[in-house]
């Protein structure tokens, strides 16, 4: 009977045997910050990805918005959908250029884990009155270095954190499987957030420029395989990825129109300032009351400034939870008296 570390070794020998040499496999991760004892029948990445999935970060991601802040129909995306969507796309990549399908799904599933309540209206509001510096990526790199599994940490390999912390910006992961993640991120949003605006009523397919949709097709699907082939095409056989010139002006010039017509558009985005005020007023709250806060950021206030910790805590809620809190603290509860 084969026993636990032949498992593991016959993965390794696979990704030995099958990845293109621009991968990263297993055997050359530059390891975790604790040095742990190897899993029996699982590598590394493999080992990261469920260390992800069962983290209670990643589950409050199905309760933080996407575009639309608390959206009520079931249909609508949540960060939990976006993040499997990515991660989707992210791994058909992979693939097919031959690169390490175990990093990439791990960098993917964990890139929005520290994605404030109400996507990036809550990410503004934590910039106006903690940090102007406080971003959502570095917020993910935290949540599983020194926030998740009760402050420890997930103690993640080396080439999943940069992925993570990588996958938005200017940066660029070290890896191409890290790479891959930014553009399976982009590719996700901007169809996806099509799609949802279409059923919000925001926005119709047909106002989408015709020389984009001639470029990059006619249907959500269609616009994601156009994406998805273009930077297989791109980066096959190359140290990089990349997309084609003509795709990527298109893409870029759709990202641009959904930022005038979705992203800022005063019906979709109404409720924005409110969700930002709320936050904020939160943050002075917690700021002086710590105490209020649950026992891992109270603790942490010992060796972090109380600040911080309360940043630590707003970013980590999920929409409900955040309007449930501010609705305890600041909303007064109906006298009912006793029945009669």
């Amino acid at each position: 009977m084969e026993n636990d570390s032949c498992i593991r070794e016959r993965f390794m020998e696979r990704e030995r045997d099958t990845l293109s040499v621009y991968a990263c496999p297993t055997s050359q991760s530059r390891g975790r910050e604790r040095e742990e004892t190897p899993c029996g029948i699982r590598t590394e990445f493999q080992r990261d990805r469920d260390r992800i999935i069962h983290s209670q970060s990643f589950r409050r991601l199905m309760n933080k918005t996407q575009v639309f802040l608390a959206p009520t129909g079931d249909h609508y995306r949540t960060r939990m959908t976006h993040t499997l969507e990515v991660t989707q796309i992210a791994r058909i990549i992979a693939r097919a250029l031959r690169l390490n399908e175990d990093l990439t799904e791990a960098a993917a599933l964990g890139h929005d884990l520290g994605h404030t309540p109400f996507g990036h209206a809550g990410e503004f509001a934590l910039q106006k009155c903690y940090d102007p510096d406080f971003t959502h990526y570095k917020q993910s790199l935290r949540v599983v270095d020194h926030l998740e599994n009760d402050g420890r940490g997930l103690n993640l390999t080396w080439e999943v954190r940069d992925g993570i912390v990588n996958h938005t910006g200017k940066s660029r992961a070290s890896t191409l499987e890290g790479s891959i993640v930014k553009f399976a991120d982009r590719i996700a949003y901007i169809n996806h957030d099509i799609d949802d605006a279409c059923r919000g009523g925001i926005l119709s397919v047909r106002d989408i420029p015709k020389r984009l949709r001639d470029v990059l097709g006619e249907t959500h699907s269609e616009r994601i395989d156009t994406m998805v082939n273009s930077v297989i095409r791109a980066s096959t056989g190359k140290p990089r990825i990349a997309m084609e010139d003509e795709i990527q002006a298109a893409t870029d010039e759709l990202r641009d129109f959904l930022f005038e017509s979705v992203y800022r558009n005063p019906i979709a985005k109404s409720e924005e300032r409110k969700a930002q005020e709320m936050l904020i007023r939160l943050f002075d709250h917690f700021v002086s009351h710590p105490e209020g806060m649950p026992e891992l950021y109270r603790r942490n206030c010992e060796t972090e400034a109380v600040e911080r910790c309360v940043c630590d805590f707003l970013s980590g809620m999920t929409d409900r939870y955040a309007i449930e809190i501010y609705s305890g603290l600041y909303i007064p509860k109906v006298w009912r008296g006793p029945r009669i």
